[in-house]
């Protein structure tokens, strides 16, 4: 029986239109899937369902979601990021894309993203804070030292000494909110100039009725950026803002505003 697949340009550049029109006449799409975005139960026979292609370095998993929830598309992630979405969605298949799959460092950094509104001006402020669970070295090199913030300022984030303005919009970047979760932090990508995730969740993250209602109004999420062990897992958003407050001080907070993609 014929699906209610939804199959992007992008998706089926990718696929194949041969590989495409099979998904669309039913051979290949599942009947029943798990949602990549929401992760509640789909029917792509039953209701539009969107093809959703995360593509790897090596590897490429092609995922469904409910066609309300995420729209058709190629979202490009790393190898690792890409193992992690496997263990954590439904997936159709392993697309081979050729070669052995990349081994990952050991004892690789996990960027660590807290929500939170954070008062600037007077006025609330959608915010993400980005911290790294250990030193972030240059790559092509072993440390010792911690790049993560001049890597950081090359992307075109700027260094904040106190939170007295809104930071400069950053194009190209943007933060994917998709029916109320937080899925990814995008950012711009390469020859192809799609963009590329620089974070993405493993499991869409829930955030607030406030924040999203303070992200739809500005159309931007201000994101801040601060070393390991800089600002800690704050459980409340007033510690949250004394944290940053101090890292600013230190020299160790870099910021931007990224437009906001989705709802």
């Amino acid at each position: 029986m014929p699906r209610m697949l939804d199959v992007s340009d992008a998706v089926r550049a990718e696929i194949g239109d041969e590989e495409a029109e099979r998904l669309l006449a039913g051979e290949n799409a599942p009947g029943s899937y798990d949602c990549t975005s929401c992760r509640t139960p789909g029917d792509s026979e039953q209701e539009r369902t969107s093809t959703v292609l995360f593509v790897g370095d090596e590897t490429a998993v092609l995922a469904f979601a409910h066609a309300g929830c995420l729209p058709s598309q190629v979202v490009q992630v790393t190898e690792e990021q890409l193992r992690g979405a496997v263990r954590s969605i439904g997936v159709a298949d392993d697309v081979p894309a050729g070669g052995e799959p990349q081994r990952s460092a050991p004892e690789q950094a996990v960027l660590g993203v807290t929500s939170g509104l954070v008062l600037v001006d007077g006025e609330l402020h959608p915010a993400l804070v980005v911290e790294p669970t250990s030193a972030i070295v240059r790559p092509g090199t072993d440390g010792p030292g911690d790049d993560f913030l001049p890597l950081l300022i090359e992307q075109g984030f700027t260094p904040v000494t106190e939170l007295t303005g809104v930071p400069g919009v950053l194009h190209g970047w943007s933060v994917l909110l998709a029916v109320g979760r937080l899925h990814a932090v995008l950012q711009p990508g390469g020859d192809a100039g799609r963009p590329v995730a620089w974070w993405q969740a493993h499991q869409p993250l829930q955030v607030t009725d406030g924040w999203r209602a303070a992200a739809n109004k500005h159309q931007q999420v201000l994101m801040f950026a601060a070393p390991v062990g800089s600002i800690g897992r704050q459980p409340r958003e007033d510690l949250l803002r004394e944290a940053l407050d101090r890292a600013a001080a230190q020299g160790k907070l870099v910021a931007a505003a990224l437009p906001l993609a989705g709802t």
